[in-house]
């Protein structure tokens, strides 16, 4: 089970189907999601809780999000080049999605400054929905968190990796 905590502005495509102290069963924890605009197209960034790795894709279909996920972070974890067994388990970990408000202004921070900078990623009228990978993995590579001791600096692409790996083995 894992719960996708959607922004207020998701409020009315991604109704609450948990309470707010509901946990998710995953390596990665809870997910995250925000609707903002780029270059006047609208695009959805995800977030998960534990590792702050990011997801950026269009805002369609928003109201099948939470059946989507679990096959979105499939895609995601193959572009990261988690081994298929370990990104399996964690898949199967989310066969129940529940949809909740956000809980976690930590996380909300994060997803703030991320779309703060997805801008300046993607150049005004000289990007497609295919760009948006390569913009995944710039952000993923930022240090999150860095206010805080080394040890607590976040590096999403690297935490998510220790995070599946440590839950889920080797592969």
């Amino acid at each position: 089970m894992v719960v996708l905590r959607r922004t207020q502005k998701l409020a009315g495509a991604l109704p609450v189907t948990a309470s707010v102290t509901a946990q998710s069963e995953t390596a990665l924890g809870d997910w995250y999601v925000n609707r903002l605009i780029v270059d006047r197209r609208p695009l959805l960034l995800l977030v998960s809780a534990n590792a702050l790795l990011p997801i950026v894709l269009p805002a369609r279909d928003v109201r099948s999000l939470a059946a989507r996920l679990p096959e979105i972070l499939r895609a995601r974890l193959r572009r990261l080049d988690i081994h298929p067994s370990v990104a399996n388990a964690e898949v199967a970990a989310m066969s129940q999605v529940l949809v909740a408000p956000t809980k976690d202004r930590s996380v909300v921070g994060i997803m703030v400054d991320f779309a703060k900078v997805l801008p300046f990623h993607l150049e005004i009228g000289g990007w497609d929905d295919s760009t948006l990978p390569f913009v995944e993995a710039r952000l993923a590579a930022t240090p999150c968190h860095a206010g805080r001791p080394f040890g607590g600096v976040v590096f999403p692409s690297r935490d998510a990796t220790r995070l599946l790996l440590a839950r889920w083995g080797a592969g």
